[in-house]
């Protein structure tokens, strides 16, 4: 849902979060245009839990970088975006030294997003290109109702999609990462 009366700014959104009058609520920013990120169904916390477990248990092993859960990322040089996916990896070195004090200064190398009832997959493709433009290298849009996912890689035109019998590939980001979808829809 846009809140837009002006054009924000990531000072903006990180003052609104910070302040006592809005304690619980997050927030995103694409072309400085405000958007309150609602809060997860079961099914999408659920999924987005697992996820973040099965990238967890390759990457920390292998020291390879963070895995983050709605953490907020901006572009540098691009004050009117503020991304929060539902689960990133950051690969090292960008994930050397993580911001105590604002948002990372950056975008992850993997973007995640899960789709909510309230949300169409076209506000969320438009997340995966505003991802992509800004420096991640593959996005990964999934949809717990249907049980699929697009998977979205900077420089292609393309976007792959998955069935729940597919499986997440962590391509050139995370060589030998390899998620059947099923594994983050239990039934």
């Amino acid at each position: 849902m846009a809140t837009q009366e002006r054009v924000y700014t990531v000072d903006d959104v990180w003052r609104l979060e910070q302040s006592p009058r809005h304690p619980t609520e997050k927030y995103y920013l694409i072309d400085g245009e405000l958007h309150v990120k609602m809060s997860p169904n079961q099914r999408h916390s659920e999924a987005a839990s697992l996820l973040a477990h099965y990238l967890l248990s390759f990457v920390l092993p292998r020291g390879l970088g963070r895995v983050t859960v709605e953490c907020g990322y901006h572009p540098p040089g691009d004050r009117s975006c503020v991304m929060l996916p539902d689960v990133a990896f950051e690969g090292l070195p960008r994930g050397a030294q993580p911001s105590r004090s604002t948002y990372a200064p950056y975008m992850p190398d993997l973007a995640v997003e899960i789709i909510s009832p309230t949300q169409s997959w076209a506000k969320t493709r438009r997340k995966a290109r505003r991802y992509l433009r800004h420096g991640a290298a593959l996005v990964w849009l999934i949809d717990p109702a249907s049980e699929t996912a697009e998977i979205w890689r900077r420089g292609s035109d393309e976007r792959e999609t998955i069935d729940a019998d597919g499986e997440l590939s962590g391509g050139d980001v995370l060589p030998g990462f390899r998620l059947p979808l099923r594994q983050i829809f239990p039934q």
